[in-house]
């Protein structure tokens, strides 16, 4: 994965034209990522730290390590927008492991039920609305580290943050789409399902 900001999100929203798919991954994502989080955190601490540099409710078990990760590659693909985001997925690695701590049980069945249901809510939404395969079928990891980022910016750019990138990402997104149409429509001959 290349870590040119425009090329992701370009291969990203060619998979997320429809506005109500869009709005379902702007619900989904973010409660699949922080429940990600909290469901990897019961590995336990997996490099233990002095008292003096540890963080509340971020020891380095797995869920905080991911959001780490996770953070990173934002701030490397967008500094700006990629560091609030980093530090919102810190926030969240922190929430689910004070809920680990306080009750394992119920926070880890809470945690798989949304985790499930923002998963089949998202396939429903590239089914019934988009009518595309959903990203991850054609790159599974490029979605799973893009898909937070692209609904982060998505709602950033709702309230004008870099039009400029906006206006470029949305023109390079409508050639994908029209690619993809014209070859599924190419196949649909050649396999005489044409209309």
């Amino acid at each position: 994965m290349a870590l040119n900001l425009e090329k992701q999100l370009t291969f990203y929203g060619a998979y997320h034209d429809n506005s109500v798919n869009v709005a379902i991954h702007m619900v989904c994502v973010p409660l699949i990522l922080f429940t990600g989080f909290t469901l990897a955190s019961n590995t336990g601490t997996l490099i233990p730290l002095p008292d003096l540099i540890t963080v509340p409710n971020l020891d380095l078990n797995l869920g905080t390590i991911a959001a780490l990760s996770w953070g990173g590659l934002y701030i490397l693909l967008e500094p700006v927008a990629g560091t609030v985001l980093a530090f919102i997925c810190l926030g969240a690695a922190a929430l689910g492991n004070a809920a680990l701590a306080q009750n394992p049980t119920l926070t880890n069945q809470a945690a798989v039920v949304v985790h499930i249901a923002a998963w089949l809510l998202q396939f429903v939404g590239h089914g019934a609305f988009e009518g595309r395969a959903p990203a991850l079928l054609d790159n599974l990891v490029q979605a799973i580290f893009l898909a937070p980022l692209f609904v982060w910016l998505e709602l950033l750019f709702k309230v004008g943050y870099r039009r400029e990138l906006q206006a470029r990402v949305e023109k390079e997104v409508k050639v994908e789409i029209a690619k993809f149409r014209s070859q599924k429509a190419a196949k649909e001959g050649k396999n005489g399902k044409a209309q």
